[in-house]
């Protein structure tokens, strides 16, 4: 059986849930910039690759508004369709 394609609006619907906020885009280009500050004191040659990872992923999510961190997350622990009342 084939599997259905999703139209260009079904994927821009998917993607509305990782779209991230104005106060959190400036929230990760303040870490962001931290982490590059701190690359930069340490130097560049110096500073191990896995520090730039969260760098280049805030600034991604900065300048598209989609968090990878988000996506990676909400694979990986989905939300439940049932919410409790507090």
């Amino acid at each position: 059986m084939k599997k259905a394609r999703l139209t260009l609006a079904d994927r821009r619907t998917n993607m509305k849930k990782y779209i991230i906020g104005p106060s959190m885009r400036f929230f990760f280009l303040v870490a962001g910039s931290i982490i590059w500050l701190g690359i930069w004191l340490t130097g560049f040659s110096n500073a191990h690759w896995v520090l730039y990872i969260p760098a280049v992923f805030f600034y991604f999510a900065v300048i598209t508004g989609i968090c990878p961190g988000l996506i990676i997350s909400r694979l990986i622990f989905p939300e439940s369709k049932t919410k409790t009342a507090t």
